[in-house]
């Protein structure tokens, strides 16, 4: 079989996951989405890992063959150096499968241990297919495997100098795991063999199984054109239970019984969004609003910070995945009826950017008035951060904390909802529902691109590339009218508030 044709490892975990990624990946991949920005990153910082790991083993042997066929006469000749091997692939004696092992390490005479490195801070289950799989592979090719392992992030790392491999990693064994697994492996290749032949390409379907749509493939799918009603999907914290009724054929908010509502504290909420959905009409409450709007006290400080995060910390004091801010904006109402004043910053360099970002921060809150957020947690994390690394600011962020609160709060608990909010609380659904206004038209959009582009403009692409001096500004740009927007969005939603409860 050509390479497009052969079920690799990773087209195995994705017909497990959707039927109709795996269709199109063998028979119309163009239909398939492209790669965007934010799967690109996931995909280099799991590239810097992986090659991270290759430290571990400095007598390995990297099999640099792409070709399937290629790769395993290659693979089977270096089995015999009985050293590490990175990207090993082998074809089952079938002709039908194909999997490469990120790590094969030999053990004793004739045996093998498989090692998976991945890019998490914990074991996932979803790894067990995908190891089970190579499994499968490697043993129909001649090799014993003795024991399978996960490579996995220590989540506690902190970054002391120079990145150590030995304290980067751990190491989960899961071999009875996959071994459970492995009597189900052929009939699963035989399902997804017979999925991929299908002359049609399946679909969503009114009585099938519905399931999370991580390829994104399922946005134009028959189902919906001709259930445009069906917002079941969009109940508030619905969750397995909106999946339920989905599946059992409810199909929208405003045909839920009594007992199909969550026993959680959501179901306030969701009570309230089958009404809104019902009525076509926003909900209001406004003694929690006027409640709300009369304990802030001026001068008001609308403050929200971008950040960005790394697998491998980059620099000292750092622990995997740990987010660092380095942009804010605060508007500010001095009084009421006052004209918002905007202070901005955004880091310079390659540097730790988390000291001058601490200063400027210092300087634009001033020390007196509410400071408001929008979902206070993240906010907080990030100057907790900032104190435990910097212990001399451990004054000043407690001060600080006592003055935050949370715009989302309102919006959390549904004292106003609107049924265009689609059973979010999210800044991007409540925004447009409540002013109009929304990110529609902005080059940077959301705060994932934000943390892409900036760690371009500052310590560049994974391929190697720089930005120039007129990317660096167009970023930067870009950057300051995102994040202004979003505190400038909290400006316009405190002020429609306050039109509600007049």
């Amino acid at each position: 079989m050509t390479p497009q044709t052969l079920l690799t490892k990773s087209r195995y975990v994705m017909g497990l996951n959707c039927k109709k990624a795996i269709w199109l990946a063998f028979n119309n991949p163009s239909e398939l989405p492209k790669v965007d920005e934010a799967m690109q990153h996931r995909f280099d910082e799991g590239h810097k890992v992986g090659e991270l790991s290759k430290s571990l083993f400095p007598e390995g042997i990297e099999v640099n063959e792409r070709i399937p066929a290629e790769n395993d006469k290659k693979s089977k000749e270096l089995l015999k150096k009985r050293k590490p091997l990175f990207e090993a692939g082998f074809m089952h004696e079938d002709g039908k499968c194909y999997a490469r092992a990120d790590i094969l390490i030999p053990v004793g005479k004739n045996e093998w241990d498989i090692i998976e490195v991945k890019s998490a801070s914990e074991v996932k289950e979803e790894y067990f297919q995908d190891i089970s799989f190579q499994k499968y592979c490697y043993e129909s090719a001649g090799l014993k495997i003795r024991k399978c392992f996960v490579l996995h992030i220590n989540g506690e790392y902190v970054r002391k100098g120079k990145v150590e491999a030995k304290e980067f990693f751990v190491q989960a064994e899961i071999t009875e795991e996959i071994e459970d697994l492995m009597p189900s492996v052929p009939e699963k290749i035989t399902t997804l063999l017979n999925i991929i032949n299908l002359k049609r390409c399946p679909e969503i379907s009114k009585g099938e199984d519905y399931h999370e749509d991580d390829y994104k493939v399922h946005d134009n799918d028959l189902f919906w054109k001709e259930h445009p009603e069906c917002d079941i999907l969009d109940l508030y914290y619905g969750g397995k239970k909106a999946i339920e009724l989905f599946n059992a054929g409810t199909l929208c908010i405003k045909d839920m019984a009594e007992e199909d509502f969550t026993s959680r504290p959501q179901k306030k909420q969701q009570k309230i969004q089958h009404k809104a959905t019902t009525t076509g009409e926003c909900y209001q409450d406004k003694k929690e609003l006027t409640t709300f709007i009369k304990s802030l006290k001026y001068p008001l400080y609308f403050m929200d910070f971008e950040t960005y995060a790394t697998a491998i910390p980059l620099y000292d004091g750092l622990k995997p995945y740990q987010a660092i801010p380095f942009q804010f904006s605060v508007h500010v109402i001095a009084k009421e009826g006052s004209k918002p004043q905007h202070h901005s910053f955004i880091a310079s360099g390659s540097d730790d950017p988390r000291i001058k970002f601490t200063a400027e921060l210092k300087e634009a809150l001033s020390e007196q008035g509410t400071i408001l957020v929008y979902y206070q947690p993240f906010e907080k994390s990030r100057l907790k951060e900032i104190a435990e690394f910097f212990p001399e600011n451990t004054e000043w962020v407690e001060s600080v904390f006592k003055r935050i609160m949370d715009l989302y709060d309102p919006f959390k608990n549904f004292a106003y909802y609107h049924p265009a909010q689609k059973g979010s609380a999210s800044l991007k659904k409540v925004l447009p529902a409540l002013t109009g206004k929304s990110y529609d038209g902005m080059d940077i959009d959301n705060g994932n691109l934000a943390s892409i582009e900036y760690l371009f403009i500052t310590h560049g692409a994974f391929d190697g590339k720089k930005a120039t001096p007129a990317e660096v500004q167009k970023v930067r740009d870009d950057l300051e009218k995102y994040c202004g927007q979003d505190t400038e969005g909290m400006v316009w939603i405190l002020d429609k508030l306050k039109e509600i409860v007049k």
